[in-house]
């Protein structure tokens, strides 16, 4: 393989003053010192003269005699002789290649072709032979690339050219509520089913529990506060990434320049300021903290300086005028809360939002870190783009998965932060979802959200061990939470082995010594407090495969290692429930007894479900008049069953009744005859036809399967 390098021509003088006669001079390049004039061709030194320049020489910087056969070979290649004498002193040689053939090095500029030696792989002089290097490996993913040519050029993207192409787009002003902040709590929370589903807007801030500096606080004061010294992450608007090298003095010294005066447009988006004399200061609203999942569940032993700990609650925000930030949904799905401190009366913060249906954070997913990203406005992706103007003293929050994108119109200074919450985990494992898609950097992602979904999962578990009563929103959120900790469970059970030490990583053993029990005890107790009667996993989802070597399975046909099996109990001789959970068994009830069955038959009057709608209204009766005289007479055959269940527990005990009805309709069939003259004759009945029936069972035991099928051919079943 040909072999290149760059050095100096070595040289001094005192290889000149021991040179042998014999020997070709060398020219004045090879042989100068780098402290010794040339001289020209026409003005060559006498020998006297040159050895009493060498003898100065020698006397200034003492060099060891080398011999002169060692100074040619270093100084020169084969190939210096083939040039011509004007260009032996004029060519820089600093350049060498080997030969592959004879291994003998050359002045590159002597002997190659002018291509830059640095692609060369081999090369071999006699045959004039090149093999370049192979071209780097490049990645087949689609990136978002600078513009370099541009840059080369001394032309910038341009920072405005958004908010041109928002001028000729469809823009739809908010309906979105304006409360007063002393509304703004958990009881308007609970009570109102479309709360933080949208974003609202405080106008005035009294009453939110908030606290803010005052109105005349800037940008200096941040610095003075925090420390100049404090490095901060500061965002090209022009090409949306990072500017490194940026300190909070150097970033206040641009932001207090003229606008005229700036260099580009920058912004500030991402100074956290927990733990510095500034959040002092600074205060989230009342319902923030109410539900912000690092407030209520992280261990207050474990926040604070020298822990690590999920720090995104308190941000500040600084824009200079025309920045823009461009769509994001805040990480995992985070909610927000914006307050902005100060600005121009004609309002200095326009939020574009995206509401976050399944198709638009499709769509948000197919155009976040693509080459769609530079080049297609994803409002036209979406089904439609809702403006916000803020003005100085607004406050808004955000709920969670929103897409947004925020332009500052002046120069604003504003406040705010992120929260997870109980409210909307769906959407929040979903935008996760989306960032491991779309591979999005663990920098950018929220910190430590495993650990603390596992802090929350036990936290709930011990509120419905004490029976707290959980809104039917929260326990939807907790099913949703239950499926992403069972999957990291699997993930322990089952994944590679470093998928496996990674997920157990995440477990706070401070709390959790049982991480798998604890996930699928949760999800039985949020199933059980969601009003599912069953007291095991199998009757609480559909199974997915009938069954496994016999056996029903749960999990996809993968049979577990300990079967489900009816358990007694040591003493009371109880029934247990069957054993689903590896490390969880639910408590027995102490005593199940089943009442006499009560069956009777009756006819109603009731129309024939033929008409357009007929499973609605059947499924919906309850039992009052089904027709009156347009109906006719229905043999109606019922069969009531009833449960009741009891068992002691600490200070009372518990009591379940569940009652089973299986109702079988039938009516007589009508000839074709009676039909065509229904109108003048009047309706006979044929008693030698077959009846026509249909079946219904929508609330049935496994036990009543065989009930259904008796009645499968003719007749309709009700649930009463």
């Amino acid at each position: 393989m040909a072999r290149s390098k760059r050095r100096p021509t070595r040289s001094n003088p005192q290889k000149s003053r021991e040179r042998s006669p014999q020997l070709e001079p060398l020219t004045p390049l090879s042989a100068r010192s780098s402290l010794t004039p040339v001289p020209t061709h026409d003005e060559q030194p006498g020998p006297e003269q040159a050895q009493e320049e060498a003898q100065e020489e020698v006397q200034e910087i003492p060099v060891q005699p080398q011999p002169t056969s060692m100074a040619l070979e270093e100084d020169t290649c084969p190939a210096c002789k083939d040039l011509p004498a004007d260009l032996q002193t004029t060519l820089p040689k600093e350049s060498w290649i080997r030969c592959d053939a004879c291994k003998s090095w050359y002045h590159w500029v002597c002997a190659g072709n002018g291509a830059d030696v640095d692609t060369i792989d081999k090369w071999q002089k006699p045959s004039r032979t090149i093999t370049f290097k192979p071209p780097a490996r490049k990645s087949a993913r689609k990136r978002v690339q600078p513009d370099y040519v541009n840059l080369n050029a001394g032309v910038e993207a341009d920072p405005s050219r958004w908010l041109r192409v928002i001028q000729s787009k469809p823009i739809k002003d908010d309906e979105f509520r304006r409360m007063n902040g002393s509304d703004v709590g958990l009881e308007w929370l609970e009570n109102d089913e479309n709360s933080m589903k949208e974003p609202i807007v405080i106008e005035n801030p009294e009453g939110l529990g908030m606290k803010m500096p005052d109105a005349d606080f800037t940008v200096s004061d941040v610095a003075d506060i925090v420390g100049h010294e404090t490095p901060v992450e500061v965002i090209d608007v022009a090409t949306q990434s990072n500017s490194p090298g940026w300190t909070l003095g150097k970033w206040a010294e641009y932001y207090n320049k003229e606008p005229s005066a700036r260099d580009k447009v920058r912004n500030v988006i991402s100074l956290e300021i927990s733990g510095t004399l500034l959040a002092d200061r600074v205060l989230p609203p009342r319902l923030v903290r109410e539900l912000d999942w690092v407030d209520k569940f992280w261990p207050s032993t474990r926040r604070g300086k020298g822990h690590a700990y999920p720090k995104v609650q308190l941000y500040c925000l600084m824009g200079v005028a025309s920045a823009w930030t461009d769509w994001h949904v805040d990480f995992a799905g985070s909610s927000v809360y914006y307050h902005i401190l100060r600005g121009c009366k004609a309002g200095i913060s326009v939020f574009y939002f995206i509401r976050p249906t399944p198709a638009n954070l499709a769509a948000y997913e197919r155009w976040s870190g693509t080459e769609l990203q530079s080049n297609i406005w994803l409002g036209d992706m979406v089904d439609e783009v809702v403006k916000v103007t803020l003005h100085p003293g607004n406050t808004m929050i955000i709920p969670t998965g929103w897409i947004h994108a925020v332009h500052t119109p002046m120069d604003s200074l504003v406040f705010g932060g992120n929260f997870l919450h109980s409210y909307n985990v769906g959407t929040q494992l979903k935008v996760i979802e989306i960032e491991k898609a779309t591979r999005v950097p663990k920098k950018f992602r929220f910190p430590y959200f495993a650990k603390l979904c596992w802090y929350v999962a036990d936290k709930y578990l011990r509120d419905l061990k004490a029976k707290e009563e959980l809104s039917l929103r929260v326990l939807e959120s907790l099913e949703a939470l239950c499926s992403y900790l069972v999957s990291e469970v699997r993930t322990m059970e089952r994944g590679s082995e470093a998928a496996k030490r990674d997920a157990k990583e995440h477990v706070p053993t401070d709390r959790i010594k049982d991480a798998p029990a604890l996930a699928r005890e949760l999800r039985w107790r949020v199933r059980l407090a969601a009003g599912t009667t069953s007291d095991d996993e199998e009757h609480g989802r559909p199974l997915k495969k009938a069954s496994t070597n016999g056996t029903a399975s749960v999990n996809g046909g993968v049979k577990r290692k300990r079967s489900p099996i009816e358990m007694q109990g040591p003493e009371t001789g109880t029934t247990l429930g069957r054993v689903q959970f590896r490390n969880f068994q639910p408590k027995g009830w102490d005593v199940v007894e089943d009442l006499p069955k009560e069956e009777e038959t009756t006819t109603v009057q009731a129309v024939y479900p033929e008409e357009v709608g007929w499973q609605q209204r059947w499924t919906k009766w309850d039992g009052g008049p089904l027709g009156g005289d347009a109906g006719r007479q229905a043999l109606v055959e019922r069969k009531r069953e009833i449960t009741i269940k009891v068992r002691k527990i600490d200070g009372g005990l518990e009591r379940q009744r569940i009652e089973r009805v299986f109702e079988k309709w039938e009516w007589p069939r009508v000839s074709d005859e009676d039909v065509v003259e229904k109108v003048d004759v009047e309706m006979k009945l044929e008693d030698e036809a077959p009846s026509r029936q249909t079946d219904v069972d929508l609330h049935m035991d496994d036990q009543k399967e065989e009930a259904t099928e008796e009645g499968q051919s003719n007749g309709m079943v009700m649930v009463g």
